[in-house]
This record gives structure tokens, sequence and C-alpha cells, in this order.
């Protein structure tokens, strides 16, 4: 992880940046899907967490190669309007460390009571008074609004920046540039 590229949203008078982001997200979720990278990890340099908010800029962390690479393929085909992109850089040698990972929340309390009647034989009934509405979690963290392309349902994929680290932390990244163990430069 000692090179990065960010990519900078502009602004845009008749699209929200969320929007852009969520737009931008998904498009490198595909690229990294094709590449089956594990070595490109993510961060929001610009993230705010009151209100939960990931900025305007996705920066990509990897070593150079990799990450001239993934510019050097078309993934970002219709964002180039909306995205500026800088070359691949060096990290600074003062860069701190941090895990940037996916958070899920349980927020959905029909799917928990389906899974209670599943795994413990028990009816509707008994699951709602097992898993009352009460029971969903609700996440206050940023988040990217993605739409699956295989049920085209829309979902909220939330973001959690971890605390700084003075080591790296070895691992792989997923198919969102996310890890639970590994760090990504932060400065």
């Amino acid at each position: 992880m000692d090179h990065y590229v960010d990519l900078k949203l502009l602004p845009d008078p008749e699209i929200a940046q969320p929007h852009l982001m969520g737009a931008l997200f998904g498009k490198l979720h595909l690229a990294l899907v094709a590449q089956r990278s594990e070595h490109i990890g993510i961060s929001f340099p610009a993230v705010q967490d009151a209100p939960p908010w990931l900025g305007d800029c996705l920066r990509l962390h990897g070593r150079h190669a990799e990450l001239a690479a993934t510019m050097a393929t078309p993934w970002l085909a219709g964002m180039r309007d909306h995205v500026q992109a800088s070359a691949v850089l060096s990290v600074p040698a003062t860069a701190r460390l941090r895990v940037v990972s996916r958070v899920q929340a349980k927020s959905n309390p029909d799917r928990l009571r389906r899974r209670q009647m599943r795994r413990h034989g028990i009816d509707a009934a008994e699951a709602v008074v097992r898993v009352p509405d009460t029971a969903a979690e609700r996440l206050d963290l940023p988040y990217v609004q993605l739409r699956s392309l295989s049920t085209v349902q829309s979902f909220r994929l939330f973001i959690r920046h971890g605390a700084l680290q003075d080591s790296a932390s070895p691992g792989v990244f997923g198919a969102y540039g996310l890890s639970m163990t590994a760090t990504v430069p932060w400065f």
C-alpha cells in the first residue's frame, strides 16, 4: 500500500454528490470484481461523522502497478465528466493507517423473524414476540447507496473508518475495496 489515486467528484448542479458517489462506487465495485483484485483498498479522505457523509473524494490504495493497471481500464466510462482522477501518487511517509470496513445493520425485523422461524422451528406469532419491530438496528455511519445487479434492489452500504494506527495490519480487500482487518494509509 505505497501508492494511491484520488477520485474527486466535480460539482454538478443537476446531480447530488451522494448520487454521484454511489455511481462511482458501483463502477469501482464492478472493476474490482472483474479484476479479482484483493490488493486494492479504499478510503474516503473527506469523510464526516456528523452528519455522516462520505465526502466528495474516493481514494484507491495499492501498489503502483496494480493501481496503474486499474486506471488504464475503461471502468470510469460514463463518469469522466463527473470525476477528476489524480495520477498514481506515492503515499506520504508521515501517513498513519486505519481499517476501512463495511458494517451491516440488522435493520429488517421481518427478515430476522423468518430466520428465527427457520432456525428454531417456531411459528410467526412466536417470531414476532422474539423479534419485535423495535429490534431494527439503526446505524449512524456514512453510507453509499447502491443497487444490486442480481436482485435489482437498492441498499445502503455503511462504511466505518476505524481508529488510527501506527502499524500496518495484513489482510485482503473484498470486491468493495473494504476489509475487516487490512489497513490503508490515512493522510
